[in-house]
């Protein structure tokens, strides 16, 4: 089994809540970045957006996803535009098992339909949104995932039997293929 496994996907895919208990199961801390971020920026990421955009956004996620990455082996449940910077996903890749967790823009519509806390799902048509940022994500995701699990028709506990049962099918050395700039 790894020693860390890293969640990705879209937002509100299901890391946070995946991430808590594949953490109990596995018996490693579980650590959200988004949590991790707000707590260092004492804002919430929707606020520092707003104040400070996207790329200055971008830039605290890297430096927190590297410190988390490094650091004591845990369940992390990273963020959703996590995967936008290539050294992230190289570096989630490179670090521990990246597990994709993979929801339809649908099925996340209809999740997060009452969601007032992504900044980026904010305004206008939300599911022509994430339409465009599943396009946009998927292959990012794809890219580094060592495997993808489809939350489809699953409940938190299928999901996390399955996620187990794949870390204890994975090979002890995983093959190197760096996720790439352009997928």
């Amino acid at each position: 089994m790894p020693t860390s496994c890293f969640l990705v996907g879209m937002p509100g895919s299901g890391k946070s809540t995946v991430g808590r208990q594949l953490g109990r199961q596995l018996g490693l801390p579980s650590v959200d970045s988004d949590s991790v971020i707000e707590r260092r920026l004492q804002c919430t990421i929707r606020s520092y957006f707003d104040q400070h955009g996207e790329q200055a956004f971008r830039d605290v996620e890297e430096q927190v996803i590297d410190e988390l990455t490094s650091g004591l082996p845990c369940v992390l449940a990273t963020g959703g535009g996590a995967v936008l910077r290539l050294v992230n996903r190289s570096r989630l890749y490179e670090r521990g098992t990246v597990i994709y967790l993979r929801c339809s823009p649908e099925e996340l519509s209809k999740r997060l339909r009452h969601d007032t806390k992504r900044p980026l799902l904010q305004g206008g048509d939300a599911l022509r949104k994430l339409r465009t940022l599943y396009a946009e994500r998927d292959p990012l995701y794809r890219d580094c995932a060592h495997f993808v699990v489809d939350t489809r028709g699953s409940t938190l506990s299928m999901l996390v039997n399955r996620i187990v049962m794949q870390l204890e099918l994975m090979p002890p050395e995983p093959p190197s293929t760096p996720p790439t700039a352009a997928p």
